[in-house]
């Protein structure tokens, strides 16, 4: 089925209310990935307007609770830093207080005793003798987790100095 079919389907209200009720009792979901569903079936924005408010009248959807679990998840299985996950949730219109919220359930101990066994596992599979070009492959690989510069520059610094 390529997008046009997908795009092409049409659907009820009740039927889509039902869908999406069944949907989010299965997986924490957020309001725009429920639009963006609800897009896809053609339904009025009134009717989609309506279904989302249905959902979270029902505790089908709830932004903080989505926005807790999305965060330790992509923080404990994925390894990412607070700016990308940060990023990924702001791609989803979820409001920065809550985001900041969830943050303030990760330990800064925890988070940054992670970063710090990430750089050293990594400095480990990394084969550079040139001091420089072993800082720059380790920051850039935290960077591309989404770890916080100072935070970065603070861990290599630590690690290669606790290894002299």
């Amino acid at each position: 089925m390529d997008s046009e079919d997908k795009k092409a389907k049409e659907i009820s209200y009740s039927s889509a209310l039902s869908k999406m009720q069944f949907i989010c009792s299965r997986q924490e979901k957020c309001c725009s990935d429920i639009r963006k569903k609800l897009e896809n079936w053609n339904l009025s924005y009134d009717d989609q307007d309506k279904i989302i408010q249905s959902l979270i009248d029902d505790k089908f959807i709830d932004e903080k609770r989505y926005t807790g679990f999305y965060v330790r998840d992509k923080y404990k299985f994925n390894k990412w830093g607070r700016i990308k996950i940060s990023h990924h949730l702001k791609q989803k219109q979820i409001p920065e207080y809550l985001i900041m919220e969830a943050f303030d359930s990760i330990s800064k101990e925890i988070y940054e005793d992670n970063l710090e066994e990430m750089l050293r596992a990594k400095m480990k599979s990394t084969r550079e003798e040139d001091p420089y070009k072993l800082k720059a492959k380790l920051y850039r690989f935290a960077q591309s987790r989404g770890f916080e510069s100072n935070l970065i520059l603070r861990n290599i610094e630590k690690i290669l100095h606790k290894d002299e």
